[in-house]
């Protein structure tokens, strides 16, 4: 067995997806600062999505917080324009709010050898307030040909509000 086959077939460790989501955090928030500071924000975002998700591995059940009409993201494109716009109508670009800070607050994980998945809520805090947004949501895990973890399931919502 070769040094990638071992590395695919490695057990996911909670650490790993502890660092998995924070390198999502970061990319989100990078994505806005890119935003800001008038950069290529669109190539930080494609960065992100190659870097994390697994649309080159199989594909991604993606059901972004602020989608309406299009609700599931089943392409890179798709994913795309949920975070910087200008593939979809309704997409404004979620990352280029942009955000000060996001966080993983609460979360649950259930681990089975090359799978993983977390649910939890998440928070986030746009650049031009303090005031947080808590959001729920469920990420799942494979790993890559080459023992990273990628995202291949998303689910983000607002919590229920009577």
């Amino acid at each position: 067995m070769g040094a990638t086959s071992l590395a695919s077939a490695a057990t996911i460790t909670e650490d790993e997806v502890l660092a998995a989501q924070q390198a999502w955090a970061d990319g989100i928030v990078g994505i806005g600062q890119t935003y800001l500071d008038k950069g290529d924000y669109r190539a930080a975002a494609s960065e992100h999505i190659r870097e994390l998700y697994a649309y080159e591995q199989g594909g991604v059940l993606f059901k972004p917080t602020l989608a309406r009409e299009d609700q599931f993201r089943g392409t890179f494109d798709e994913a795309l324009s949920y975070f910087v716009g200008g593939g979809l109508e309704e997409d404004a670009g979620f990352a280029i709010k942009p955000w000060q800070q996001v966080r993983f607050g609460e979360r649950h994980m259930v681990i089975n050898g090359q799978s993983a998945l977390a649910m939890g809520n998440y928070y986030f805090t746009p650049a031009d307030s303090d005031v947080e947004t808590k959001v729920e949501y469920t990420f799942g895990y494979i790993r890559d040909e080459d023992g990273r973890l990628r995202i291949n399931l998303h689910h983000s919502s607002l919590p229920f509000q009577n």
